[in-house]
């Protein structure tokens, strides 16, 4: 897709309660519908364990998708946490299950750490459910505060996995 939107951002997609792909495209298709919004690439969707929170969680499905924006990163965060909140997401427990998750994981190049929003996302680069479907849409992105390429950091991952 060519967009004229200025500003290119990457958001993860998980869930892992009820129909998690029906979630996943619910999530995408109010994405979509937003003003100031076009997506670009959806990863492949991968089932993975939960990681961290309670022990006895269903799996998850996951991806990452590319949009073109004119948001702020604040304003496409706030979008974020809206269509979480309306396809039922509760926050009850930290890193419990959930309906549907969108994490922004970077905005352009952007660094910045302030209490509501840190770019990029702080564990992004922790995470194998992140980086592995990040590297299908992005395989010569760059982490800008590690000086990583994608492809290296998913390649540390598995295999201290």
């Amino acid at each position: 897709m060519v967009s004229d939107l200025p500003h290119v951002a990457y958001i993860a997609l998980g869930s892992n309660i009820g129909r998690r792909e029906k979630n996943i495209a619910a999530a995408l298709n109010a994405l979509e519908l937003t003003k100031g919004v076009d997506i670009d690439v959806v990863s492949p969707l991968y089932e993975t364990e939960a990681e961290g929170g309670p022990d006895d969680q269903d799996k998850y499905i996951n991806g990452v998708a590319r949009v073109h924006t004119n948001l702020s990163p604040e304003r496409l965060l706030a979008v974020c946490q809206n269509i979480e909140d309306s396809l039922g997401r509760k926050r009850a427990v930290r890193w419990g299950p959930r309906t549907i998750d969108l994490d922004l994981l970077l905005f352009d190049s952007e660094i910045r750490s302030e209490p509501e929003l840190t770019l990029p996302h702080p564990m992004m680069h922790e995470r194998t459910f992140v980086m592995r479907p990040l590297c299908d849409i992005a395989p010569e992105g760059f982490h800008p505060v590690l000086e990583e390429p994608f492809s290296s950091i998913l390649k540390e991952l598995e295999a201290n996995a």
